[in-house]
C-alpha cells in the first residue's frame, strides 16, 4: 500500500465545513460520523472534527496552515472555483513570487469556515519546491 498522509483539524460546524471542503474545494467525502468526517484533500486524508470549543478565534491562527501544490491548469481551475464563492475569505490573495525564474510560484491563502488557513500553490518548475 502506498502511504496516505493524514491530518486532523478542529472545525466549529461539521455541515458548514462539509460544504466548504466538498462543494467549494471539490474534495471527495469519505467516512462520516456524528461528530467527524473524512474528506480526500488532494491525496491527503483530512479528518474534520466538530469541536467548536477548540477552534481558534480569528487572528490567532498565525502562520499555521496546510495546503496543496497543483499543476497550473488544476490550480487555475480551483482558484476560479473558489473565487466564484462569495463567502470565501482570502487571507493572502493570489500572487506570484520570483516571476521569470525557475522558482516562480503562484499562491494564495484562504480560510475555511472555522478559520483553518489553506494555501493553494503552483510552480512553473515543480522541482523548484524541493531545491535547497
Amino acid at each position: 500500500m502506498d502511504p496516505v498522509l493524514h491530518l486532523s483539524i478542529d472545525v466549529a460546524d461539521l455541515d458548514e465545513s462539509r460544504h466548504f471542503y466538498v462543494d467549494v474545494l471539490g474534495c471527495r467525502p469519505g467516512r462520516t460520523r456524528e461528530t467527524w468526517m473524512d474528506v480526500w484533500f488532494f491525496g491527503l486524508q483530512l479528518t474534520l472534527h466538530q469541536r467548536p470549543e477548540r477552534v481558534l478565534p480569528p487572528g490567532l491562527q498565525g502562520k499555521r496552515h496546510f495546503g496543496v501544490t497543483l499543476g497550473a491548469d488544476r490550480f487555475d481551475a480551483l482558484v476560479a472555483r473558489v473565487q466564484a464563492e462569495p463567502d470565501v475569505r482570502w487571507v493572502a490573495p493570489v500572487s506570484t513570487d520570483y516571476a521569470g525564474t525557475a522558482r516562480q510560484q503562484t499562491k494564495g491563502k484562504l480560510v475555511d469556515p472555522s478559520g483553518n488557513v489553506i494555501e493553494l500553490k503552483t510552480y512553473v518548475d515543480p522541482q523548484a519546491a524541493f531545491a535547497p
